[in-house]
């Protein structure tokens, strides 16, 4: 009897993202954009850091291993409820970015850069069947 191939299944992708500083990335991630953090690991004392931050769906890797990642990378996150997360990241006063909800060809659209470099452009697709 041969087994039927097995259904190929992508799970979403996660992202590594090089920081440079803990402090900083903390700041950025978890109390400016509201992830939670999942897990660290270190190798040991003193070495640098890499770690897991999460908000619904959306899974980041955060690491200071010069070879994980390139500094200055991009990303796109496909989201809902776009317009109160950019109010929710107004109302937060953070002193390096203020981002607004501007558009990307029919997408609304909230783009942020961390301290290192890194851009995240937040999305919410048009709805289907929306009014002309």
């Amino acid at each position: 009897m041969t087994q039927a191939p097995q259904a190929i299944i992508f799970e979403p992708a996660v992202p590594i993202v090089r920081i440079f500083d803990v402090a900083k990335a903390r700041e950025f991630y978890l109390d400016f954009l509201g992830c939670d953090l999942d897990w660290e690991h270190r190798f040991g004392d003193n070495f640098p850091l890499y770690c897991q931050v999460s908000r619904g769906a959306l899974r980041l890797h955060l690491s200071e291993h010069a070879g994980d990642a390139t500094p200055g990378g991009n990303m796109v996150v496909y989201m809902t409820g776009i317009r109160a997360f950019q109010q929710e990241l107004a109302d937060k006063e953070y002193r390096y970015m203020k981002p607004d909800l501007d558009m990307l060809e029919d997408m609304l659209m909230v783009q942020v850069t961390d301290p290192f470099g890194n851009r995240l452009r937040f999305l919410e697709l048009p709805e289907e069947g929306g009014e002309d």
